[in-house]
């Protein structure tokens, strides 16, 4: 029996070390096969395909609609509100010339007659003492004196003093005039009431400030532009628009309304010619006419004051030029291609402008080139890719710069 131990132990651990030896090597063949095949798998990528057009550059601002007039209404005499008109209240429209506010007038009607009285009075004594003046030259004429007659025998000091008399009383009259006009609070345009400050029966004096309006024919934008902004744009200089060789480019305007975006077309009108010392931009000024629609000069939808706009600006044109996402421009100005054996490739390119959202290429590709959109972590030239087919679930989110 000890024999036969002694025999068969030796040949079963002989075996036994030829089983685990081959179960290593089949373990290890697997997963190297495991590995080739992660090797071999292409990676879903989705790609847009690259093309070449001439475009217009559009530069992008933005800002707030102003009022191109507004006015802050002040008193310039005293006395109490005695009506008011219903257009004023915050937010009314009112015509040009509308009576908006009536100061009691009594006593500015009776100190017109009253001027008118003092006026009446010094005209007939300067046609007294004319007289006297005409009477006295006659005199001295029949009287067969020689020589001239003097200053004082023609009356001319007490003519003198009631001509400015009467010069006086007509001062106080248009004056008088003037007091009672500004009893009607009136304004020189089509506008809106911004704000309203008095009311009826309210005693004021001058200089009480009774309220805010603004024109409603046109409003304004302060758009800001930077040095890199500028170099897409072609702003005429003054002596060009006074000529008129050059027109300012158009803008289109929107913001969001009710859920919704909303656009107006406006024009640059003006740059203000000076370069802003704390943000080192220049502004420009775009125009809206009638903002409100209310003067049948536009079709636009209302515009109202005070809404934050962003501005698109027609800029010089381009030609051959490639548009794409902003966020496939990586850092060192390349860009990943799928090349036509369904390779990862890396393409430099020539940028010409890099927008937030858009880049511009002008250099490097080709029209045609299917451009990778999925963010890769760690692209490596020659890299499977599998291009994701229209309906297939979209691959790894593509906001955001690929590296």
């Amino acid at each position: 029996m000890r024999k036969f131990f002694k025999f068969i132990l030796p040949l079963v651990l002989v075996i036994g070390s030829i089983i685990i030896v081959v179960a290593l090597v089949v373990i290890q063949k697997s997963k190297s096969a495991e590995r080739k095949d992660d090797t071999q798998k292409a990676v879903l990528v989705d790609t847009i395909v690259a093309e070449v057009v001439s475009l217009n550059f559009v530069v992008e601002s933005q800002g707030t609609v102003r009022p191109r007039t507004e006015t802050t209404l002040v008193s310039e005499v005293s006395g109490k509100i005695v009506s008011v008109a219903p257009e004023f209240v915050a937010g009314g429209f009112f015509r040009e010339g509308e009576v908006l506010l009536q100061i009691d007038p009594s006593d500015y009607e009776a100190g017109l007659k009253r001027a008118e009285a003092a006026l009446a009075s010094r005209q007939a004594k300067l046609a007294d003492e004319t007289a006297r003046s005409e009477q006295a030259l006659k005199d001295w004429i029949n009287m067969g004196k020689q020589g001239q007659p003097s200053d004082l025998g023609l009356r001319k000091p007490q003519l003198a003093d009631a001509r400015a008399n009467v010069s006086a009383a007509e001062a106080d009259v248009q004056k008088a005039r003037r007091d009672l006009e500004r009893t009607r609070i009136t304004v020189p345009y089509d506008g809106l009431v911004r704000q309203k400050a008095v009311d009826i029966g309210q005693y004021v004096t001058p200089g009480t400030r009774l309220g805010v309006t603004f024109a409603i024919d046109t409003a304004e934008v302060r758009l800001p532009l930077t040095n890199s902004d500028l170099h897409y744009l072609d702003l005429p200089s003054e002596t060009e628009v006074k000529s008129r060789d050059k027109t300012f480019p158009p803008v289109t305007l929107s913001a969001e309304r009710a859920g919704e975006t909303v656009r107006w077309q406006a024009r640059i009108i003006r740059t203000e010619g000076v370069v802003d010392e704390t943000s080192r931009v220049i502004y420009a000024v775009a125009q809206v006419v009638d903002p409100y629609g209310v003067l049948g000069q536009s079709k636009q939808q209302e515009l109202k004051i005070g809404t934050f706009v962003n501005a698109e600006i027609e800029g010089l044109p381009a030609e051959n030029v490639v548009v794409l996402p902003r966020y496939v421009l990586r850092a060192d100005n390349t860009i990943l291609i799928a090349n036509a054996d369904n390779e990862l490739d890396i393409l430099p390119v020539t940028v010409l402008r890099a927008e937030p959202k858009k880049v511009y290429l002008s250099g490097g590709i080709e029209g045609g080139t299917r451009v990778v959109v999925t963010t890769l972590d760690a692209p490596i030239p020659g890299t499977r890719l599998a291009i994701r087919k229209t309906g297939e679930p979209m691959a790894e989110a593509t906001e955001g710069d690929t590296q």
